[in-house]
């Protein structure tokens, strides 16, 4: 089970706006840059990355609910600031995985017993003949 949304409203008004300075150098974090679906404001959220070989998954420890999360969905994608670089990220799908794959062994222990299994996964948009950016 995700973080009750209580935490995450507090984390909003906390906790994120201390992780949004840190999360974008940070490794295995990041923040997703979106657009709220009726608002039309910009938005920042930190989160869990774990890259892909086209693009990233990233953890939903506050569920598929989320504001974030619908708004990346209705866009159609997001950008994300991760390890100094700046993403451009497209057709995100949400995935349920409770074995986790693709995250590292201490992480995957501690989203277990979060009972965190919901991720969100995004292929980054590139130029044609671009090579995929490295994040290693």
């Amino acid at each position: 089970m995700p973080f009750p949304r209580a935490v995450a409203r507090l984390n909003r008004v906390g906790l994120n706006r201390v992780t949004r300075h840190v999360a974008p150098w940070a490794p295995g974090l990041g923040v997703v840059v979106h657009q709220g679906r009726r608002s039309g404001r910009a938005y920042e959220t930190p989160v869990n990355v774990f890259p892909t070989s086209d693009g990233v998954r990233i953890a939903l420890t506050y569920g598929v609910h989320s504001d974030w999360v619908k708004n990346v969905l209705a866009a159609d994608g997001c950008c994300l600031r991760t390890r100094g670089q700046k993403l451009s990220l497209t057709n995100p799908q949400v995935v349920h995985d409770p074995m986790r794959h693709g995250t590292r062994p201490v992480e995957r222990q501690i989203l277990r017993l979060l009972r965190v299994a919901d991720f969100l996964v995004l292929v980054e948009r590139r130029a044609v003949g671009e090579e995929p950016t490295s994040q290693g």
